[in-house]
C-alpha cells in the first residue's frame, strides 16, 4: 500500500493507450526522476501547436478521437475529470537527436512529425517509462489543470496497490527492451487492425472479444480470456429441463407443443456443436426430428417427457429409411435418440440391433456447455465414435473427460512455459528445457519429448495463440514464449 498526493497531466489519448497496455512511456514537458508516483490526469491539450491528426499515428487516431470527445462531453456535464490509474515512473530517457525518431514513432502513438516538433521546440524529448495500475474503482476529482502544468495536486492523498498492473512484469521488461534497442514492431498490421476494432468494440461483443485476443497476443495485455458465459448463450441452460416434458406441462403446454419446444432446442444443440442441421427433412407428422448431413450424416428423433416409448427404434428405422430415401445412407448415417430417463430393455434391445444410441439431453446440455466454454474442443468424428449401439450417456461421459484432460495438459504447458520464464527471466525457451522442468512441475500424465513438442506446437499456432514460437533448423531448437493464460474452468458442467 502507498500513497500518492499529485496527478500527472497527459492528453487524454496518451492516457488511454497507458491503459491499454498500448504503449509504455509517456512524453512529459519536463524530466520525471525514476520512483515518483502519480495519479494519470486527463487532458485536452498536447504540448506543440499540432493538429490531433498530426500529433497521433493514423492507426491511433480513432481511439484518439474517440478519447478526446468522451473527455469534452464528460465536461459538458459536470466540471470533473475521472481518474482511473496510477503509474510509477520506471526510467526517464532523454533524447537529443534525430536518428531515432523514426524507429520510436513506429513503437509508440506518435508521428515523426511530432517528436520532430517537440525536439525543435525544446531540444530534448523526455520519454518517461510508466508502469500503470488501475484503479480498484475510479475517483473523480475538480478540474484544476493549467495547460502548461506537469503536476497537479490530488484533493487529497490516494491510497494505491500495486494489485492490478495493466502488464506483467515480464512483458513490461520485454516491451522496455524493445524501445531501449528500438527494435521494429513484429505486428504492424495487427496493431492497425486492433486500432479499427476498439471503436466496434464499445458494442459488440465479437469485436471486443477479437480486439482483446489482439492486444494479449501484441503483448499489449496480459489478461486472461474471459470467463463469463456470453448472454446470448442463456439458452443452452434449458436443453435438460426442455426435454422433461412434465414440467413443461406444469407451465400449461401441450404434449405438442412441449416436444417441438425439445426438438428445437436439439437442433440449435447440434448446430452449435458443428453440424449442418438440413431442415427439408424436419419432423412433424411422418417426418424424423433431426438430419445432419455434414460432417457426416446423422439421423435422430427427440423424445420429451419422462420415458422413452419402445417403438421409437422402429419409428426412427422406418421414417429414416422412408424420408432419406436411401437404405444405404440411413445404414451409414449414426443414428441418434435423445430423450429423459433410462430407455427401456426392449428399447435398449432394438437400438442395438439397429445400432441406435441413445444419450439423455443431460449429456447433450453437457456436450453443449464444454464447446461453449473452449471453442472448438469437441470433435465430432471423435465423438462418433463414443455414440454406441445403446444407451450412450457413460461413454459420451469418457469423451467429455477426455477432452477435459486435453484441455489440462495443455493448461499445464501453457503455464510451465510462463512461470520458468518469469522465473529465469529469459524471453524464450526450447522443448529440451521444458521437457526437464515438466517432471518436476507435478504433471498431469507422463509425456514423451515428441508428444510434448507436437502440444506445443499446436499451442503456438496462429489459431490457437497460447504460445509463440520462433522456428528452429530442426524441432528441438524451436523455441517458445508465452502468450496468454489457458484458463481451467471446472464449474462449466
Amino acid at each position: 500500500m502507498a500513497k500518492i498526493s499529485i496527478n500527472l497531466c497527459l492528453p487524454v489519448p496518451d492516457i488511454e493507450a497507458l491503459i491499454q497496455g498500448r504503449i509504455i512511456t509517456a512524453l512529459p514537458r519536463y524530466f520525471i526522476h525514476p520512483g515518483q508516483q502519480f495519479a494519470l490526469y486527463p487532458t485536452e491539450f498536447i504540448n506543440i501547436p499540432l493538429t490531433i491528426e498530426q500529433y497521433y499515428c493514423s492507426s491511433f487516431l480513432p481511439i484518439a478521437h474517440s478519447a478526446i470527445a468522451h473527455l469534452q462531453s464528460s465536461h459538458l456535464v459536470s466540471d470533473t475529470v475521472t481518474i482511473q490509474a496510477w503509474a510509477k515512473c520506471e526510467f526517464c530517457q532523454i533524447i537529443n537527436h534525430t536518428e531515432s525518431l523514426a524507429a520510436l514513432s513506429s513503437l509508440t502513438i506518435w508521428t515523426q512529425q511530432a517528436l520532430q516538433s517537440i525536439l525543435a521546440q525544446k531540444q530534448n524529448i523526455f520519454i518517461a517509462y510508466l508502469r500503470v495500475y488501475q484503479l480498484p474503482k475510479a475517483i473523480e476529482i475538480s478540474v484544476k489543470h493549467k495547460q502548461n502544468s506537469q503536476f497537479v495536486a490530488l484533493p487529497q492523498p490516494l491510497s494505491v496497490t500495486d494489485a492490478n498492473p495493466v502488464l506483467s512484469d515480464r512483458i513490461f521488461l520485454k516491451r522496455k527492451h524493445q524501445l531501449e534497442k528500438l527494435e521494429p514492431p513484429l505486428h504492424p498490421e495487427l496493431e492497425e487492425l486492433q486500432s479499427n476494432l476498439a471503436s466496434f468494440a464499445i458494442a459488440n461483443s465479437a469485436a471486443r472479444a477479437l480486439e482483446e485476443d489482439i492486444k494479449v497476443f501484441l503483448g499489449w495485455s496480459s489478461k486472461s480470456p474471459s470467463i463469463k458465459a456470453d448472454s446470448h448463450l442463456t439458452w443452452i441452460n434449458n436443453i435438460a429441463a426442455l426435454g422433461n416434458r412434465s414440467k413443461q406441462l406444469d407451465e400449461g403446454k401441450s404434449n405438442y407443443q412441449a416436444g417441438t419446444d425439445f426438438e428445437n432446442i436439439v437442433r440449435q444443440s447440434l448446430e452449435f456443436l458443428g453440424f449442418t442441421v438440413d431442415y427439408f427433412h424436419k419432423g412433424g407428422a411422418g417426418g424424423i426430428d433431426i438430419f445432419c448431413s455434414q460432417p457426416y450424416s446423422l439421423v435422430g428423433e427427440c423424445k420429451a417427457g419422462k420415458k422413452i416409448p419402445n417403438d421409437t427404434a422402429v419409428q426412427l428405422l422406418n421414417l429414416g429409411t422412408l424420408r432419406l430415401k436411401s437404405q444405404e445412407v440411413f445404414k451409414q448415417a449414426t443414428k441418434l435418440i435423445i430423450g429423459p430417463g433410462e430407455a427401456t430393455t426392449q428399447l435398449q434391445d432394438a437400438a442395438k440391433v439397429h445400432d441406435m444410441a441413445i444419450i439423455n439431453p443431460e449429456t447433450l446440455e453437457k456436450l453443449v456447455k464444454l464447446q461453449s466454454t473452449y471453442q472448438n474442443s469437441v470433435d465430432l468424428f471423435k465423438l462418433k465414435q463414443y455414440l454406441k449401439a445403446g444407451q450412450s450417456d457413460q461413454e459420451v461421459d469418457k469423451y467429455i473427460d477426455q477432452v477435459n484432460r486435453e484441455i489440462s495438459l495443455r493448461s499445464h504447458l501453457v503455464q510451465l512455459v510462463k512461470t520458468y520464464l518469469e522465473n529465469t527471466g529469459s524471453d524464450n525457451t526450447g522443448v529440451e528445457t521444458l521437457y526437464g522442468v515438466y517432471f518436476g512441475s507435478k504433471p498431469p500424465q507422463p509425456l514423451k519429448i515428441e508428444e510434448m513438442h507436437e502440444i506445443i506446437i499446436e499451442l503456438s499456432s496462429p489459431l490457437t495463440g497460447y504460445l509463440g514460437r520462433i522456428k528452429g533448423s530442426n524441432w528441438k531448437s524451436d523455441r517458445f514464449y508465452f502468450l496468454r493464460d489457458l484458463p481451467i474452468r471446472n464449474n462449466y458442467m
